[in-house]
């Protein structure tokens, strides 16, 4: 055992110097280079994982749990259960809410609410689950779903709203959870990009019946892949516990309970639902248990690079339509979003070459408007009005990297850019 620790010591050593030389080694590359993704996990996410995989222990265990344990006491939330995407973690919302096993199941065919302006993986679920994904406009200065549109698109076959807080800025939660009550519909949270953000004083997946997080590489934290599923409910919980493996009883609260009622099936061989393989794993785990004590200050990071580039580009106002974090809110900032206004000499194309050959990564707005993505085609869905604001954005918007390692020089080095590019114009 003596020798174990020794090597585990040595190898903890030469992690950590790799990775201090890796820092040098980048400080030293073009401080003007804007990335679209740094990763945020260092030495001790490594040793962690390694850790992990000499012992052996690496499926879904207990660093998994502690994670678990970690993330809901963050978010404010109850139960949390971990799964190995984002991806997957609206899949099994979605597909718990139209259980069979659920008391209150979501019918075929009924309808659920969800913004234009998305990630497929938020739309596809409700598709996959055999129900009718209704698409409602988004409002160009926060991108988040318009209440107003909400309220239109509401008929006796709604059953759901699923929000999403694009780029990490808050929904107007209040107004939303209102309708939630009054018209008896769930609310899931979709906040994969919105690690941290908050309204009034909550954190963003603290307020619906369900929300789900996604620790994707280019996220706030990251496993490398992986998601979370969060619930007060505990009928909820004990559902994504079961369709998260399977549909066996080895992790639920109540396993014993169903082996006794079943005593002549072998507990660990028992399977009382259908269920996917979303499992984690314990190097996932491991990652997380190191990436939660870095998290405030990650955000700390993405909140002071949108504040210096909002303040500096706010001369530009003529040009771009710019997010602001709002009253009452803590915007997550994923990205730092740009929409071209309708009458600027230039079009997004323009801009978005411009800065990709000075180093600037840049990206659309996720799906842009998915109700023009040819998919679309293939199932049936309803849209409310012509989606003027999510059409606009699939043309004129688009974002660029907001990270630990957008420095002050790189954010200088933005604003110069587009500087250089409008005095052209002139």
């Amino acid at each position: 055992m003596d020798s174990k620790r020794k090597v585990m010591s040595q190898i903890r050593h030469l992690v950590k110097q790799y990775f201090d030389r890796q820092s040098i080694e980048d400080a030293n590359t073009d401080s003007r280079r804007m990335p679209l993704i740094a990763p945020s996990y260092g030495w001790q996410e490594v040793v962690e994982a390694i850790d992990s995989m000499l012992s052996t222990q690496v499926t879904m265990g207990s660093k998994v749990k502690q994670f678990e344990s970690m993330f809901a006491e963050y978010i404010g939330k109850s139960e949390a259960i971990m799964v190995n995407s984002g991806s997957s973690a609206n899949l099994l919302a979605i597909s718990l809410l139209t259980n069979p096993a659920f008391r209150n199941r979501i019918k075929p065919g009924d309808e659920v609410i969800t913004p234009a302006v998305t990630w497929a993986t938020t739309v596809y679920p409700i598709i996959n689950c055999g129900l009718v994904p209704v698409l409602v406009d988004v409002s160009l200065e926060t991108f988040d779903i318009d209440v107003k549109e909400i309220q239109k698109a509401i008929n006796p076959r709604t059953r759901a709203i699923l929000l999403v807080h694009l780029l990490g800025n808050p929904c107007d939660m209040d107004s939303i959870m209102e309708i939630s009550e009054k018209y008896k519909l769930f609310v899931i949270e979709d906040a994969c990009e919105a690690h941290g953000a908050e309204y009034k004083g909550m954190k963003v997946g603290s307020f619906g019946h369900i929300s789900t997080f996604s620790f994707y590489f280019s996220h706030h934290i990251t496993t490398i892949e992986g998601g979370m599923v969060l619930t007060d409910d505990e009928e909820i919980a004990e559902l994504a516990r079961s369709l998260r493996v399977f549909g066996w009883i080895r992790d639920l609260k109540e396993k014993d309970r169903f082996a006794a009622a079943h005593a002549d099936i072998d507990p660990r061989y028992l399977f009382t639902n259908i269920g996917y393989n979303f499992r984690p794993t314990e190097i996932q785990g491991a990652f997380g248990i190191h990436q939660m004590r870095k998290l405030e200050e990650l955000i700390k990071i993405r909140r002071e690079n949108a504040r210096f580039l909002t303040q500096n580009l706010k001369e530009f106002g003529d040009f771009f339509i710019l997010h602001e974090e709002r009253e009452n809110t803590r915007h997550a900032w994923f990205g730092y979003p740009l929409t071209v206004k309708a009458k600027a000499p230039f079009t997004r194309k323009q801009i978005v070459t411009f800065l990709e050959k000075r180093g600037v990564e840049t990206r659309p707005i996720m799906c842009g408007n998915i109700d023009e993505q040819p998919v679309m085609r293939l199932f049936p869905y309803r849209k409310i009005g012509e989606l003027t604001n999510s059409r606009f954005i699939m043309r004129n918007s688009f974002f660029f990297g907001n990270h630990q390692a957008i420095t002050r020089a790189k954010r200088e080095a933005l604003v110069e850019y587009l500087k250089e590019f409008t005095s052209e114009l002139s």
